[in-house]
């Protein structure tokens, strides 16, 4: 069977797309977060996820891209929703993570949990500052902590849970 493209058969198939475009971009959109040993910007940031802090819709799906070697992402436990499966990304490889629930979500690098290399992923929606305070209350320590601090601060500096 010979398939001919003409002008009909073209206009069909644009007219098919466009009626099927709402569907999939309802599937969610993807955000990338880069796995740095430096801040693109501030050489003196080191060990970082960029960007720090990421908001996203619910179906919306983050990329942890593994731009530098010896670097993963993790889901921190107490910093997750309650009833949300957390993630475990393997080292030097990308981790693909979509996000159904709103909420907070915070992460970390394994081996450089300690030099502060943590994030937080906010999922928009009814109930996204639900678990807000179970994820401040989790114990952090080294560099961490301080970083922790300043993630909050400017979550509420720039009133993302608004």
């Amino acid at each position: 069977m010979k398939l001919v493209i003409n002008r009909r058969v073209l206009l069909s198939a644009m007219g098919a797309l466009a009626v099927m475009r709402p569907s999939l971009s309802a599937a969610g959109e993807m955000h990338v977060v880069q796995m740095l040993n430096k801040h693109p910007e501030d050489k003196k940031k080191r060990m970082i996820f960029h960007p720090l802090i990421q908001s996203v819709e619910p179906g919306d799906t983050v990329k942890f891209t593994a731009d530098d070697k010896g670097h993963n992402s993790v889901s921190v436990d107490g910093m997750i929703p309650d009833g949300v499966e957390g993630w475990d990304g393997k080292i030097n490889q990308e981790i693909e993570v979509t996000f159904e629930k709103p909420g907070i979500y915070g992460y970390r690098c394994t081996p450089h949990t300690a030099m502060g290399m943590v994030g937080l992923i906010i999922v928009r929606g009814d109930g996204m500052a639900d678990n807000l305070e179970a994820a401040k209350a989790v114990r952090q320590r080294g560099r961490a902590k301080k970083v922790w601090e300043e993630i909050w601060a400017q979550v509420e500096a720039e009133n993302l849970l608004a």
